[in-house]
């Protein structure tokens, strides 16, 4: 089966594209002339690589000519400030329309489109899991990343409505071996580093980056078009992940628990300075109510539709540590 990728140069793609290849699959992905990836170059040169961009209609065309499915990885994350709130809607929003639309003039006969739970929406009140039922409502927990997200999947419903045949998948918190200071290997540098001083009271799901990679596979070949499927891991709260890959690496964790209000007051100092010194934050409002609160989720669906399996967090814990040391 031939597929196209977007977003294979980023801490998702590059393993997706890893594990296509290792399956047998045909790739072709899509890359700015400028990007680096994290695939070696045994893996990168198997690829057949177009440069361009999500917004480049040419470039998506010629990529999925020939092509029997569609990744779609490709996302901004941003650091949550006033200053990214623009890139974030316009690459996750319409970038991802931009792709729908491809899609259906190349007459793809599968996408797949990478969303997130945030996309679920959050709630100060959470009460149990969330699953794939739960309907967005606003909140001041709902980042300007979670509303891209959950706009970008309103494009790729648009785009059934219109006869593509698209699955969604929401991974949690994506974590393992990547690119330094990028994604979720900050908060490993920083333990290890023993700048993270503060503990968040709150919790998430975290899950590994390999099982997305094949939790996106399965969706491929078993999902059903216009569903949804979490693939989360581990309900968690941040104490115990921060304890976990503290442990893998062999410092002490955090000992200090803050509580919301407190963080979310620090937080807005390190905005500030990151304002005043045209810096990334170490922290934004954003981020700090997000921590503080509990998001849990269910995985239920992936692993009896799709047959998801779910490795331990110590084991994502201990390769992230192991490239680190």
């Amino acid at each position: 089966m031939k597929v196209f990728v977007t977003g294979a140069t980023g801490f998702l793609g590059a393993v997706l594209c890893r594990q296509l290849l290792e399956q047998g699959y045909d790739v072709c992905a899509i890359r700015r002339a400028t990007s680096t990836t994290l695939l070696g170059d045994t893996a990168a040169a198997k690829i057949r690589w177009v440069v361009g961009d999500v917004f480049d209609d040419e470039a998506l065309l010629s990529g999925m000519k020939g092509a029997d499915a569609v990744f779609h990885c490709a996302a901004y994350l941003g650091f949550e400030g006033t200053r990214s709130k623009d890139q974030i809607m316009q690459v996750n929003v319409q970038g991802t329309a931009e792709v729908v639309n491809a899609a259906l003039e190349s007459g793809i006969s599968r996408l797949v489109h990478v969303s997130s739970i945030a996309a679920l929406g959050r709630s100060e009140d959470q009460m149990g899991e969330k699953d794939e039922s739960t309907e967005w409502n606003r909140s001041k927990l709902n980042t300007a990343y979670a509303v891209s997200k959950h706009l970008a999947e309103m494009e790729v419903q648009r785009g059934v409505a219109e006869g593509l045949d698209a699955v969604i998948v929401n991974p949690s918190l994506i974590m393992g071996p990547g690119k330094p200071g990028e994604n979720t290997m900050q908060i490993a540098e920083r333990l290890k580093a023993r700048t993270l001083k503060f503990l968040p009271t709150g919790g998430t799901n975290v899950v590994d980056v390999e099982d997305v990679a094949a939790g996106m596979i399965r969706a491929l070949e078993l999902g059903k078009c216009g569903e949804r499927y979490i693939l989360s891991g581990h309900n968690m709260t941040w104490a115990d992940i921060l304890g976990t890959l503290s442990s893998a690496l062999q410092v002490q964790p955090p000992a200090r628990r803050v509580g919301k209000k407190t963080f979310i007051f620090l937080s807005g100092v390190l905005e500030t300075v990151g304002l005043l010194t045209r810096t990334k934050p170490l922290l934004t409002r954003e981020t700090a109510r997000v921590a503080s609160s509990l998001s849990y989720y269910n995985n239920s669906k992936a692993v009896t539709d799709l047959g998801c399996t779910f490795r331990p967090f110590d084991e994502t814990a201990a390769r992230i540590a192991a490239v680190l040391k």
